[in-house]
């Protein structure tokens, strides 16, 4: 769980997510906060043995908290998770599904498919997010509907394997390609979605686009295509699966 100024929903997520019926490890990076959150974080951390929190020097992007949470993980699976209030951890169950039953590799959980609540909102966003999509799927060859999705469930080993080079938002598309380049196995399912405003906190703007687009291009280009690349990933890990 990425954290940057989330205090006002950072005590209900952290709950929802425990209350999850699941051996749950919560790593919680927090990315340089200044509104109390990183004091909350410490509270909790006291209170809760499951949660375990990193502190960033500084603010240094979303992809750069993940970098840190994921190759802090010991669990089976890692699950990514905002601390905002826009996904529902009740979708956990239904997202390691695949996982569990050795289908999948990764699992994205679309918030454009499946019979879950949806909150309507940015209509421009949501054009945005299938262009997006469209564009990816057309440079990996894979069919999904939300690669700009939180809520990405990988087995502990295949992501930390994976070496990530993004440091703000372009996290999302780096990390599409780089799946599709292994020939992973990826399963997609329908999740609910609250989306927030601006007014509540969203951060991702239109930069943050330019930015997805310009990776899944850049990645597209300099990327091994095929089950080699996978290998030699792995081979490169140390005893944990974090490359050396």
């Amino acid at each position: 769980m990425p954290v940057y100024n989330e205090r006002p929903t950072l005590r209900t997520m952290i709950e929802r997510v425990l209350r999850v019926p699941m051996e749950i490890e919560l790593l919680c990076v927090d990315d340089g906060s200044q509104d109390g959150s990183r004091e909350i974080l410490g509270e909790l951390g006291k209170q809760h043995a499951q949660i375990r929190v990193f502190l960033q020097p500084h603010n240094m992007g979303k992809g750069a908290a993940l970098r840190r949470g994921i190759q802090e993980a010991t669990g089976d699976f890692v699950i990514i998770q905002d601390a905002d209030l826009e996904y529902d951890p009740t979708d956990y169950i239904q997202l390691i599904a695949p996982l569990l039953a050795d289908k999948a590799d990764v699992v994205y959980g679309s918030r454009f498919t499946g019979g879950g609540p949806h909150r309507v909102l940015y209509f421009w966003h949501s054009v945005g997010n299938r262009l997006l999509t469209l564009i990816s799927n057309c440079l990996t060859n894979i069919n999904l509907s939300d690669m700009e999705t939180c809520y990405k469930v990988f087995r502990r080993e295949v992501i930390q394997a994976i070496p990530i080079e993004e440091n703000r938002f372009g996290f999302e598309p780096e990390i599409t390609v780089k799946v599709a380049r292994r020939k992973l196995r990826i399963y997609e399912v329908g999740i609910s979605y609250s989306g927030r405003t601006y007014e509540e906190g969203k951060k991702i703007g239109w930069k943050d686009g330019f930015r997805a687009l310009y990776c899944l291009f850049k990645y597209s280009l300099k990327e091994p295509s095929g089950k080699a690349a996978w290998v030699d990933s792995v081979s490169s890990a140390g005893p944990s699966g974090v490359p050396r």
